[in-house]
């Protein structure tokens, strides 16, 4: 029995991963398994900047940022069968927390499997939500915030602009999200945040250091309003941003805006004042013309210009004969390419975002009533075809897409429209902290108590409606979309099982010696303590489990046999050989 391996019942250790990768680069840096950064030093050379001052941003509290990433999380992720759709079926998740307990315990089952993350995170206007950062407390904060446990001060609160740290405490709450958000990205992983001017600055100088400054792939401006409301302010604000990170720029593709031609041709010289030749000279060349004559790019006024396309491709053309020349007034030759009709082009994505591709926030009001009888439940959510546009950026039809913000579930909604617009097999992933709806809202006196409820409802509402529009087309037709409508349920908790805690000062050894005698939490479900089984294991919470009985015992089997669980109490002999 002393080779039987127990289940790590933390999330996944961010440190010994951060020491793994190092140690696969420079084995020879590490002595009894400690960094020795003299070596490191020795190893890298002149890379290595020794000085006190250096380029780079930081703030009051940065340090305990990291003790925050490092510190493993305890709790787990419960089911909730009765708040979910179509439970046995769906891929897509809902979780109720704090997002950085959630973040942590999903490391070991989707790290490197999300293709997008998309958040909207509290703008820092003075009145959002900010959560805690005391990384001793998050979960026990938690819990005592959500009722569960009792404890006094409970640690959420807005950040006001009298707080002497306000851009402190909102870059604290940042980067811990951020830091294991990239974990759970693919290689060719992107990431699109909201944010207005009031921490956009803060936000792309926190990314680059997250993700490399040379991973950011735009800056996108999004026309957030049409009016121009009221004459306080000298200049109205009608945007916000969406910045883009990649985990590795080099590995993306984004889906480009595609022209079809009508046919024609394509003046081969840029003209305008851009089309110099100095600008680039490797497009400045002779092509052989009609009767053997040089043809150069020269511009109107007779100065040098440029070809719009580089010779190795010019050489291509005139090989196809797709080139075609028209003699001037002054003697001189006109280039152009013959276009075919049907012919696609493709140029890059606009970095504005307009009504042209995405709703405003008006918009996202309007669509949110629609679905909730007329009534405004939330505040200034995000269109669902802004979402939808980034969505579809990424080409990735069967990608998993997380928001660890996810408000009133914006993403959910766009995800599942767009499954049903092109048949694809999207996935999401939402997360939600249970903050509560003021008393006096209309939310709150329909039944809704806190924002994640609105969410959980937003997805349920959207999913009746495609089912209905479903149900209403030909049932035979073969365009007809297979798409997952449901959604699983978790919400965090603390853990199932009784977990040592060595801060004897507040918990005495022998309470916790007691405490190791039956060490499962009596109030805790068959069900739950499989699912924190999966998670710590590594498995998705969507992984299929079937029901087995071997011996008369029933036995969970994850992943068509890839691990089988058996939950019973006073295990056989002739079970444990059943199980092999």
């Amino acid at each position: 029995m002393a080779g039987i391996k127990k289940l790590d019942l933390k999330s996944k250790n961010i440190t010994e991963e951060q020491k793994a990768k190092l140690k696969e680069l420079f084995p020879e840096v590490f002595t009894e398994n400690k960094i020795d950064f003299g070596k490191l030093r020795l190893t890298l050379g002149s890379e290595v900047d020794d000085g006190e001052e250096r380029f780079g941003m930081t703030w009051p509290g940065k340090r305990d940022c990291f003790k925050v990433i490092q510190e493993p999380s305890i709790g787990t992720l419960k089911p909730c069968r009765d708040e979910s759709v179509n439970w046995d079926t769906t891929e897509n998740l809902f979780i109720e927390g704090d997002n950085l307990e959630a973040l942590k315990l999903l490391q070991k089952s989707y790290y490197g499997k999300i293709k997008m993350i998309y958040i909207d995170p509290p703008y820092n206007t003075g009145n959002e939500f900010i959560y805690p950062d005391k990384y001793s407390e998050s979960l026990e904060t938690y819990l005592a915030y959500t009722g569960q446990v009792d404890a006094e001060g409970r640690k959420f609160s807005t950040n006001t602009e009298a707080d002497g740290r306000f851009h402190s405490k909102w870059l604290n709450m940042m980067y811990p999200r951020l830091f294991l958000a990239r974990n759970l990205l693919r290689d060719d992983g992107v990431i699109f945040i909201s944010i207005d001017d009031n921490e956009v600055k803060n936000l792309r100088a926190l990314c680059d250091e997250v993700f490399g400054e040379e991973n950011i792939i735009s800056q996108f401006v999004w026309r957030s309003r049409l009016g121009k409301g009221g004459t306080a302010n000298q200049v109205a604000n009608i945007h916000e941003y969406v910045i883009v990170y990649a985990k590795s720029a080099e590995k993306i593709e984004f889906r480009r805006d595609v022209k079809i031609s009508n046919g024609g041709r394509e003046r081969l010289r840029q003209w305008g004042q851009g089309d110099r030749r100095e600008d680039r000279p490797s497009m400045y060349y002779p092509i052989t013309g009609p009767n053997g004559v040089n043809v150069f790019p020269i511009k109107p006024d007779g100065t040098d210009g440029r070809w719009r396309i580089g010779k190795e491709k010019m050489e291509i053309l005139l090989s196809k004969g797709l080139v075609e020349f028209e003699k001037r007034d002054d003697g001189l030759y006109e280039a152009y390419r013959t276009i075919e009709a049907g012919r696609e082009t493709f140029s890059a994505v606009d970095s504005i975002l307009s009504n042209e591709n995405a709703s405003t926030t008006a918009g996202g009001s309007k669509e949110l009533k629609a679905l909730f009888e007329g009534e405004q439940y939330y505040d200034y959510p995000k269109p669902s075809t802004l979402i939808e546009y980034l969505v579809g950026l990424c080409l990735a039809e069967d990608a998993v897409i997380l928001d660890f913000f996810s408000g009133s579930c914006t993403t959910a909604h766009a995800v599942l429209d767009l499954n049903k617009q092109d048949n694809g097999k999207r996935k999401f992933i939402m997360v939600q902290l249970p903050e509560p709806c003021a008393e006096q809202s209309e939310a709150y006196k329909a039944g809704f108590e806190t924002i994640s409820d609105i969410g959980k409802e937003r997805i349920r509402r959207v999913i009746k409606k495609i089912q209905e529009e479903l149900d209403n087309e030909d049932p035979i037709s073969p365009s007809k979309p297979d798409i997952d409508l449901g959604f699983k349920v978790f919400k965090l908790d603390k853990s199932n099982f009784k977990i040592w805690d060595g801060n004897i000062a507040h918990k005495p050894i022998q309470e916790q010696l007691k405490l190791a005698i039956d060490h499962i939490d009596p109030n805790s479900r068959e069900e739950d303590i499989l699912y924190e089984i999966l998670l710590k294991s590594g498995f998705e919470l969507t992984t299929p489990v079937e029901e087995l009985t071997l011996e008369d015992k029933k036995v969970y089997s994850v992943a068509e046999g890839a691990l089988l669980i058996c939950l019973e109490k006073n295990l056989t002999k002739n079970l444990i050989r059943a199980i092999a």
